[in-house]
């Protein structure tokens, strides 16, 4: 009898040989390379070939899936920090300020609205489903974020920077959610929320980004100097600025993703030789695509009919009122009276506006915050109503985002780029 992991492995190697292959002719269509991966996740799954069985329960609480997207996002925000080279002023962030400060509140409390008045759960639970659903994509929005350094785009840097920043705000409230899911008396645990899950936690990513990224420099650049090192295991300096900063962050109790988004900034503007960041990038794309692959293949598999039909209505609601209403009406309120940075116009055009709201792109950071509440706490009828309506969400940002990013961003870069 053949292995059925043999039979995985000839399957994802024929796949990544088909996308490498055809993907000059895929980048043409209004398709997304992450669409290919859940079809094939999906045909691997129960309802096709049945090559990735998953038990009941490993569904509502998959370690793998924990894992393997806490490292897909966590490279994929040291990649955000390393592409962008704007000046660190309020000026030029005034756009990212305001996504994080305005728009993720607004996001989090709308969809806990959604949760409380239409799905029946207790603001805790809801508020939990808020946090979760409201912070947009660092991986999968890859198309509409900066192509690289020398991009100045203001919506595509927007985009970066909110993906790389989303942590500051939604851990917060992930916290909040599972702490009020353990206890609903808030004024038991509230003070200690504001200090330990909000201040601390924000604060110390913030300092051990930026001690980690410039020791790991400078240390770097002295040996170097001194002893250079096999160009082919320079690529590896990255993935220990990631693997340090993310770890020494968490250690110290703060926000691991906020820590190595940091800590990709510093790396850009510390190295004396400018190469180098540049190099780094490029292997950090790599690893990204590659674990891409395997996290979205995971999605695909572990999706089941029925339980998803039971959440057919609610998740609709939630997908229709996310995409159309919430987001794009909080990024209307964020973007009130802001003045464009290299153009005479005094507001946003109208169009760039629409753009912002509409790329409001949800896949695997959501997938992380689901994994991690499942293991902390997040259990029964709620834990299956959370994840239902989240792995349906994704599916279907996965799909509508995925066809509409390419003739957007085109129509975009011909109509409204500065």
């Amino acid at each position: 009898m053949v292995d059925m992991y043999i039979i995985d492995l000839f399957v994802i190697g024929l796949l990544l040989l088909m996308v490498t292959l055809g993907s000059g002719w895929i980048a043409r269509l209004p398709l997304s390379f992450a669409i290919i991966y859940l079809l094939v996740g999906i045909f691997l799954g129960p309802y096709a070939l049945g090559l990735i069985q998953l038990r009941r329960d490993q569904v509502f609480n998959n370690e793998l899936l924990e894992r393997i997207t806490e490292l897909l996002v966590i490279i994929s925000v040291f990649g955000c920090g390393l592409k962008i080279i704007r000046p660190l002023n309020l000026r030029v962030w005034d756009i990212t300020v305001r996504l994080i400060i305005f728009l993720m509140p607004i996001s989090i409390f709308a969809l806990a609205a959604v949760g409380k008045l239409f799905l029946g759960m207790n603001w805790g639970e809801a508020i939990l489903l808020g946090a979760i659903l409201a912070p947009t994509d660092p991986v999968l929005a890859s198309e509409v974020q900066l192509t690289n350094i020398n991009d100045q785009d203001e919506l595509r840097f927007g985009l970066t920077s909110e993906g790389g920043l989303n942590d500051a705000l939604a851990f917060p409230f992930v916290f909040f959610g599972l702490h009020a899911l353990e206890n609903d008396n808030w004024g038991s645990w509230f003070k200690q929320w504001i200090a330990v899950d909000l201040i601390w936690a924000i604060a110390s990513a913030i300092f051990m980004g930026i001690v980690v990224a410039k020791s790991i420099v400078w240390i770097d650049d002295k040996i170097q100097n001194s002893l250079p090192s096999n160009e082919l295991m320079e690529d590896f300096i990255a993935l220990s600025i990631i693997l340090l900063t993310y770890s020494l962050t968490e250690l110290v109790n703060g926000y691991g993703f906020l820590g190595v988004f940091v800590a990709g900034l510093v790396v850009q503007r510390s190295y004396k030789n400018h190469e180098k960041p540049l190099a780094q990038l490029e292997f950090i794309e790599e690893a990204e695509k590659l674990l891409e692959v395997g996290t979205i293949l995971l999605l695909g598999s572990i999706l089941l009919f029925k339980p998803m039909l039971n959440y057919a209505v609610q998740s609709l609601l939630v997908i229709i009122l996310l995409f159309l209403i919430i987001r794009p009406v909080g990024v209307w309120i964020s973007t009130i009276g802001k003045r464009p940075l290299e153009s005479r116009r005094r507001t946003f055009h109208p169009g760039t506006r629409w753009l912002f709201g509409w790329f409001g792109i949800r896949g695997v950071g959501s997938l992380y915050y689901l994994a991690y509440a499942f293991g902390h706490g997040l259990k029964g009828e709620v834990a299956e109503q959370i994840a239902w309506i989240t792995y349906t969400t994704i599916v279907v940002s996965v799909i509508v985002h995925g066809i509409s990013a390419t003739p957007l961003m085109k129509w975009y870069e011909r109509n409204l780029a500065n």
